[in-house]
C-alpha cells in the first residue's frame, strides 16, 4: 500500500495527443498522482501548445494558443506535463516567440519554473520511485528525443520501470534514437520517417520484451502503427504491446 501522503494540488496537461485520442492514458496518470496523494484539476481553457504551428513556420498562428496556455496554468504553483515535448516547448521554447511581448514574456517566466513533466514530478519531486505497481513480465524503453536530450530527463523514467514489481526491464539497442513522428515531420517526410520508426520496431523486437513503454504518446502512437502494419503483413509474428509508462504505473498500483 501508498503511505498517506499530505495532498498537493497539480494542474494537468495532457497534451493534444492523449487528450484527443488516448483519454485512457491521461486518466491512468491522473489515477498515478491522485493515489500519490495529489488534487489533480484540469484547466478547462487549456488547449493545445501550439507546437505543431510554429513548428511549421506558423509562429503568428501559434502566438494565441501560447498565450492561451500561459493564462490557463497562470494561477498554479505545480503544473504537470504528461508529454515532453509540450512541457519542453512551454519551457524552451515560448520564450523565443513571445520574448517582444513583455506582457506575456513575465507570465511565461512566473510558471516556467513551476512545469514538470510526469515521470520527472513523481522521482523529483513527489521523491518516489516504488509507487507500489505490479506487473508480471518483460519491458522495454523508449527514450523520446525531447523528454531525452532537451530536458535531460533520463533515469526517472527508468527509474520508475525497474521498481515497478514482478516486472523485468531490457534495454533495446539504440534505445535513444528517433522514433521518426517528429510532429509534422512524419506527415512532411514519410519515406524517411517510415525507415526511422522501422528501425525503432526492430530494435524493440530484439529485445523479446512483453511490453515497450514509453513517455511521450506521439512516440507510442508512431511506433505501435509500424508494428501494427508489420503484424498485418505477416511480416512478423509478436504479441508486443505498445503502452505509456502511466499505464505501467497504473497496473496494479495501491493494491
Amino acid at each position: 500500500m501508498i503511505e498517506e501522503r499530505p495532498i498537493m494540488k497539480v494542474a494537468f496537461f495532457p497534451g493534444c495527443m492523449v487528450d484527443m485520442f488516448y483519454p485512457e492514458v491521461g486518466m491512468a496518470a491522473v489515477r498515478v498522482l491522485e493515489r500519490l496523494g495529489c488534487d489533480v484539476v484540469l484547466p478547462d481553457n487549456q488547449v493545445c501548445c501550439g507546437q505543431p504551428f510554429f513548428n511549421s513556420g506558423y509562429s503568428d498562428a501559434a502566438k494565441p494558443m501560447m498565450k492561451n496556455v500561459i493564462d490557463a496554468y497562470q494561477g498554479y504553483e505545480t503544473i504537470v506535463s504528461l508529454t515532453g515535448s509540450c512541457a519542453y516547448a512551454i519551457k524552451g521554447e515560448y520564450q523565443h516567440f513571445l520574448e517582444n511581448d513583455d506582457e506575456y514574456s513575465r507570465k511565461l517566466a512566473a510558471i516556467s519554473s513551476r512545469i514538470y513533466e510526469f515521470t520527472e514530478f513523481i522521482v523529483d519531486v513527489l521523491g518516489m520511485t516504488d509507487v507500489g505497481a505490479h506487473l508480471d513480465g518483460v519491458v522495454t524503453y523508449h527514450k523520446s528525443c525531447h523528454l531525452t536530450r532537451l530536458l535531460g530527463i533520463k533515469e526517472q523514467p527508468l527509474q520508475l520501470i525497474e521498481n515497478i514489481h514482478g516486472l523485468s526491464y531490457v534495454e533495446m539497442p539504440e534505445a535513444d534514437r528517433c522514433c521518426g513522428f517528429g510532429g509534422t515531420f512524419s506527415v512532411k517526410e514519410p519515406e524517411i520517417s517510415s525507415h526511422i520508426v522501422q528501425e525503432k520496431v526492430i530494435n524493440a523486437l530484439a529485445t523479446d520484451a512483453d511490453y515497450l513503454c514509453g513517455a511521450d504518446q506521439a512516440c507510442l502512437m508512431n511506433i505501435k502503427g509500424r508494428l501494427d502494419r508489420m503484424r498485418d503483413r505477416g511480416e512478423i509474428i509478436s504479441t508486443m504491446k505498445v503502452v505509456h509508462i502511466a499505464q505501467l504505473l497504473d497496473l496494479g498500483m495501491g493494491k
